[in-house]
């Protein structure tokens, strides 16, 4: 059987032996709406457990926007355009655009245009969060676990703000959207490592779909909302990048109606684990590098069956990348248990390294095979994983070595997540560990 998976801006065909008990696990799709500006434009102007956006404008002197960087794929054509209409009667020196990076690169100007559109960069003043630059944060409160809330100064200072952004399943945070916009999308590198802990990442109930009772996710919530009121505009997308549906408004009662919208069409159950799972990242412009590809990776160790075998396919245009920490986290360690015992060990503290905490997870308990064409042999083969140049052949070899033939195929990537009923399996982690 062949099946295409998403690959950069195109396709990845991969052929599964005709033998093999396979399983082709997609999103439930849901057509784009008919208007999508108008259903935008209708969300601003009756928002969930708020007054319209244009009444919050009229009082405001300083409005902030906050919008996602290149590596989501928010349809800002749609967005942006909707929510000036109801700004219109505040002036542009009056707006700010704040790019929520967290703690991913700056985006150059062709990708801001490429975001946002040239007329909107040309514009407005758009300011890109530094995580580790100090002066241009500050704390605004306290989590409850400790965590020091830190957030740009400025978006910080806005009287009405805005938060943007698409809801999907996230690995850890649960769903994407909603808080995350703010922390980490506009933190400081402290709050951000303080939210994305070792402990909170080995949390049983820090993984993908779940946000009431994620320890992680309602941190995140809290400490957004230690910046005061912010509105919500986030969206739903089928796998075309089409807008499926509108959530406008109070920010925690908006994204909890629109995870509950994504958790029916993209999270998917399966009735056991598989020996293979096949997956992509997405495709662009989630699958830029390997940092972002740990979501594909994690979305199909939910199926697999630990001992069994991950192929991953990834064009990963951006390289590991060569900014952060993730890279050199993984390349100076020997092995991933030996990794984990470094993320674990009391005091230890750097950027990415909770993305290098789940990859190491994944690679300590399956074999992980990968395919780029923008990442060498050398750098997978420095991440604990096997390279792969024809993804058909791997898999045919594997079942030849006796790994198993119940293949599961993830075409879209984690725009699915498929799991095992959650009543009777924890979360595929290393619960329990002690901190010292």
């Amino acid at each position: 059987m062949k099946i295409q998976l998403a690959y950069g801006t195109g396709e990845l065909e991969v052929t599964v032996p005709s033998g093999a008990e396979l399983s082709v696990v997609r999103p439930t799709h849901a057509p784009g709406l008919a208007d999508q500006i108008g259903a935008v434009r209708e969300g601003l102007r009756n928002p969930i457990n708020e007054r319209p956006l244009a009444e919050l404008a009229a009082e405001s002197s300083r409005v902030g926007i906050v919008f996602s960087d290149i590596t989501r794929a928010t349809p800002y054509d749609v967005i942006l355009p909707a929510i000036l209409h109801e700004l219109r009667n505040v002036p542009d020196a009056q707006i700010v655009l704040f790019n929520a990076t967290g703690t991913h690169r700056a985006n150059t100007n062709d990708e801001l245009i490429q975001i946002l559109g040239s007329e909107a960069v040309s514009r407005f003043r758009i300011v890109q969060n530094d995580s580790t630059d100090d002066d241009t944060h500050q704390e605004v409160g306290t989590t409850p676990n400790g965590t020091p809330v830190e957030v740009l100064t400025e978006f910080f200072e806005c009287d009405l703000k805005i938060a943007t952004g698409f809801i999907e399943p996230h690995f850890f945070a649960g769903m994407s959207g909603g808080p995350k916009a703010i922390v980490p999308g506009l933190a400081s590198l402290r709050t951000i490592r303080g939210n994305h802990s070792a402990a909170h990442m080995d949390d049983p109930l820090v993984q993908w779909g779940e946000t009431d009772g994620n320890p992680l996710w309602e941190e995140l919530l809290h400490a957004a909302q230690c910046v005061g009121r912010s509105f919500l505009v986030n969206v739903a997308m089928n796998r075309a990048k089409e807008i499926t549906a509108v959530f406008c408004g109070d920010l925690y009662a908006a994204h909890k109606a629109g995870s509950e919208f994504v958790r029916k069409s993209a999270m998917t159950r399966v009735d056991s684990r598989f020996d293979i799972v096949v997956t992509s990242n997405s495709g662009h412009p989630l699958d830029l590098n390997m940092y972002q590809s740990v979501k594909g990776m994690s979305a199909a160790r939910q199926v697999v069956r630990d001992g069994g075998h991950i192929v991953v396919a990834a064009s990963c245009w951006d390289g590991v990348p060569d900014h952060g920490s993730y890279g050199s986290l993984l390349a100076n360690a020997s092995s991933a248990t030996d990794l984990l015992r470094t993320i674990r060990s009391p005091g230890f503290a750097a950027q990415d390294m909770w993305q290098a905490q789940v990859h190491a997870q994944i690679c300590e308990k399956v074999s992980v095979h990968f395919h780029s064409d923008g990442l060498s042999d050398e750098q997978i083969a420095s991440a604990f994983m096997e390279p792969t140049h024809d993804i058909s052949k791997t898999v045919e070899y594997l079942i030849s070595e006796g790994a198993g033939n119940r293949i599961c195929v993830l075409p879209e990537g984690p725009l699915t997540i498929p799991y095992v009923d959650r009543t009777e399996e924890q979360r595929p982690s290393d619960a329990g560990v002690a901190y010292g």
